[in-house]
Order: C-alpha cells, then structure tokens, then sequence
C-alpha cells in the first residue's frame, strides 16, 4: 500500500481532527459542533460550502470543467446514545454520546480527501465536479432522507454517488464491495397485548398477557424458519418484552418490540403481513386483544453493479492485489446510505479495519491508522471517475 505523500503527511493532523471529534460527541440532527468544523475546514480548502442541509448537514463542492461529470462522496457525522467504556485518552467527555461506529472516522478521511483534491487543484476548474456531502443522522433517524427532502441531488447534482463505512470483520487494508444487496432494509415492529388483570394466586379471574406475549415470540420465529426460502436470508428479532410492575399482579397489558431486516420487497411485504396475523391470531385465540405497529425503516443497500466496479478497482490500486473482495456475504444491519442510492447510481464499501471489538460496542474506537488509507481511497476513486469520463 503506498499513500500519497500529501496524505501520509496529513496522517498526524487527521488524527487530531479524528480524536477532537470523537471527544466532542453529537446525536442525530444535534452535529452543530460537528458541521461547524466541517463547514469551516472546507472553507479553507478552497471549496464551496452550503450548511443546513436536513438540518445540519454540509456539503463542499469542488467544481471541475464543463462535461467531466459530477460525483458525490459521502460521509456520516452522528454518534450513538450510548456510554463509552473504553479509556483512551481522547474518550468521549459526553456523559451517554459515543462515537461507537466510526463516524468520526468517516467524517476525517472525507475532510481529509476533499484538503488533498483541493490542493491540487489550488482554484483550477479541472477534473469532474466533486460533491463532499456531510450527512446527519445516520444512526436510525434517516439524515440521508432529510437532505435529499432539502433538494440535495437538485442543488448537487451527482452522476455517481459513493459511501464508505469501517468494517472491524474485515481485516486491516482490505476492503469489500460488490453489486447487490450490502445492507439490509431495517424495521420496527412494536406489539401491544391487552387482557385482564388479576391477582397472580388467582390467574383464572383474569387474561394473562405475559403468557400470550410468550406464544406470540415463539410464533414470530416460524415466519423465517418455517416460512421464508431458505436461500432468502430475512431475520425477525424480539428484543424487548415489557409487562408488569410487581410479582404478584398479572398486568392488563405486555408490550414486545423489535426488528425486522430484509432484503426482497416480496418479503418485507409478507413478513409485515404475517407478523400482524400472527400476534392478533394468537391472542384472539387466548383470549386478549393485540394491536400491531410496524414501521418501515430503512430500505436495503444495493449497489450498482458499474460503479461497483469502479470502488473495486480503485481499492485494488491502492491496496493491492488480493485485498479487494467483490462478493462480499451481505450484512443484516442497516444504512440509510440506501435512500441515496435509491435515487443515483452509486455503491458502498466496507474498508477493513480489524480490530477486537465490532461497531456498537461500548469499546470500540476507529482505528486511526486507517484515517490515510480512507482519504487516499477517496482520491484514487475519482481519478478513476474522471478517467472514465475521459475515455
């Protein structure tokens, strides 16, 4: 792997860009901090920048000649509601905000490619036009959606769109990326079981809703191990069950909640539909009454399969022969990335980290060292978007 020399040299200030962020935490839709410092350092590399985009989203455009073409870059800029345990010297001094999944990362090695091509270019029109888009609101309250909803591809037009993500599964200096589904579309079902209370030494004066609410988790699992192709990966988990306030009361009502992911529309549709059938079938049958929310989250990421290409051969230059897998095993989590290509022609890619612990857990950290190598990854992707616009 060789670094540009101009980014290897910036590995230190990346750093300290990278770890100020990761100290000074920000939610979703509350990155002021975070896009003030984004906005101003764009500023500095001698690019245009527009702010407020889905609310606190940016976007720094390096403008090249008329007909090269335009592409977007982005990177997320939200931390997670969660605690850090880790202790690093530069550990989150915001009590229950933690930049767990590397968006800090992202957001510095974008900064960092957009101050390489910005030095090169130093004022020139040359190359395709380059939007560095900075997006909120990642982790669950659809920023991607936000700025497209504020006009982004109106205002930026984008002929190819691109993201980049950390994987701590994929070994340092490798990276993944194929054509088709990456991530899965990401749902929430929330089922509310209502029968009658009662005293607990008395449970035929009442409706246990505890005791539906069992049945109804065990049924849910059915829907994919009995109900989905085999070769259709689809996952239903509940992961909150919530009844009653003391030992000795069956409660008039208990609560489930959790996920769905997906990857077919056929069988996002289905699985919304047996879901419902299945939580009030079970609980008419004993007795209660069930109501059902499901809440269409993110759709799945699917990458096209010409820009695709492009990202693969872009990290095979830098990284080498053999580093660049392109059949990657989809991941069930979720990427509101998704909406954007939903919308533009564009791919996403996990870039190989390593590391003992995965995203969203209360002690991982980026790994700096892979600050250079992202923002080198950026660079070589548009030399090869400008080279195709060429031939």
């Amino acid at each position: 792997m060789q670094i540009r020399p101009d980014i290897a040299a910036d590995a230190p200030l990346l750093t300290e860009w990278r770890q100020d962020i990761h100290r000074n935490p920000e939610l979703g839709y509350q990155e002021s901090r975070t896009s003030r410092l984004v906005a101003e350092r764009l500023t500095s590399f001698g690019l245009e920048v527009v702010t407020g985009l889905g609310g606190t989203g940016v976007v720094g455009t390096l403008h090249g000649e008329d007909g090269a073409g335009s592409i977007g870059l982005r990177a997320d800029m939200d931390a997670l509601p969660m605690q850090e345990m880790g202790e690093s010297d530069h550990k989150s001094e915001v009590e229950g905000v933690f930049h767990g999944c590397g968006h800090d990362g992202h957001t510095t090695m974008l900064l960092g490619a957009a101050k390489s091509m910005g030095a090169v270019r130093a004022g020139r029109r040359a190359g395709p036009t380059v939007h560095f888009i900075f997006q909120p609101a990642e982790e669950g309250l659809a920023g991607a959606r936000a700025m497209m909803d504020d006009g982004l591809f109106e205002r930026f037009p984008c002929d190819e769109v691109y993201g980049v993500h950390n994987w701590p599964d994929a070994p340092f200096g490798t990276a993944c990326v194929g054509a088709g589904p990456m991530m899965a579309a990401s749902d929430k079902i929330e089922i509310e079981i209502t029968g009658k209370g009662a005293h607990a030494a008395m449970p035929h004066k009442g409706v246990d809703p505890v005791l539906v609410a069992s049945h109804v988790v065990t049924a849910l699992q059915s829907l994919v191990s009995r109900g989905t192709d085999p070769v259709d990966a689809a996952v239903v988990s509940v992961t909150k069950i919530e009844a009653g306030s003391t030992f000795n009361v069956i409660p008039e009502t208990a609560t489930l909640g959790g996920t769905v992911r997906t990857f077919r529309p056929e069988t996002r549709d289905r699985l919304e539909a047996e879901i419902e059938r299945t939580a009030v079938g079970i609980a008419r049958a004993m007795g209660c009454e069930a109501r059902v929310e499901y809440s269409r989250g993110y759709p799945p990421t699917v990458n096209h399969a010409g820009q695709s290409a492009r990202f693969a051969e872009a990290a095979r230059r830098l990284l080498g022969d053999g580093k660049v897998s392109t059949d990657p095993e989809p991941c069930m989590g979720g990427e509101d990335f998704a909406f954007m290509l939903e919308e533009v022609p564009g791919s996403y890619l996990w870039l190989g980290q390593g590391g003992e612990y995965n995203v969203h857990h209360p002690r991982y950290d980026f790994d700096d060292r892979l600050l250079p190598v992202g923002a080198n990854l950026w660079v070589e992707l548009v030399e090869g978007f400008a080279a195709s616009r060429q031939g």
